[in-house]
């Protein structure tokens, strides 16, 4: 006779009853309200708006997406009228009216492989827009910025070797292609400037 306390035992199913307790535990009531999974239904035609909306229940990092263009949509739209006066708040801060056109303060950072590649463009548009009112860019983010000025880069593959490449004076970041020529016309219109303020600031201690 099977011993209904022995884990080890099979249970009716023929699986040992510590496997079945863990693999076929009963499943606690989701909570009222989540979101069901479902995706962007084509056969409705194509609406860009709907389709991102549609993110949100997507999965995966769909759903990430969806957070994000939420969080800025939300810095875009906020104004310090939106909050309760407190009693921190003082001057202008007081009328309502100056608080409708106080807005949030939006900070864009990146690093040099983001204006490496076709990001840069959105990046500028952004900037160009006034869509965002600090930039923090990396050291790498600016020199990437004059290089792409001077040259351009290509698209490769992630698998290209990067000896061959060499080789070739080439060089690959991710899937981009850089020659070597595009650093070398940096440094060609760079070093004159900073030999230029080498010889200002040694000879007018600036």
């Amino acid at each position: 006779m099977p011993n209904p306390s022995d884990p080890t035992q099979n249970g009716s199913n023929g699986v040992p009853s510590i496997a079945s307790a863990a693999v076929f535990a009963a499943s606690s009531q989701v909570p009222k309200g989540t979101e069901l999974i479902r995706g962007y239904d084509f056969d409705n035609g194509v609406d860009y708006n709907a389709l991102l909306n549609s993110y949100a229940t997507t999965g995966f990092q769909a759903a990430s997406f969806n957070r994000a263009v939420e969080i800025i949509n939300h810095m875009r739209a906020w104004r310090l009228s939106d909050e309760p006066i407190n009693e921190n708040d003082q001057g202008d801060d007081l009328d309502m009216e100056h608080r409708k056109t106080v807005r949030c303060k939006v900070f864009l950072g990146y690093t040099s492989n983001l204006v490496s590649c076709g990001v840069r463009e959105i990046i500028k548009y952004l900037v160009k827009n006034k869509m965002v009112d600090v930039v923090v860019a990396t050291a790498g983010g600016v020199e990437e910025d004059f290089i792409k000025c001077l040259a351009p880069t290509y698209v490769g593959k992630f698998n290209n070797k990067g000896s061959e490449l060499r080789s070739k004076g080439l060089n690959r970041i991710g899937n981009l292609i850089v020659p070597n020529d595009n650093y070398c016309k940096f440094e060609e219109w760079v070093m004159p400037i900073l030999d230029q303020l080498l010889l200002e600031q040694t000879r007018d201690g600036t």
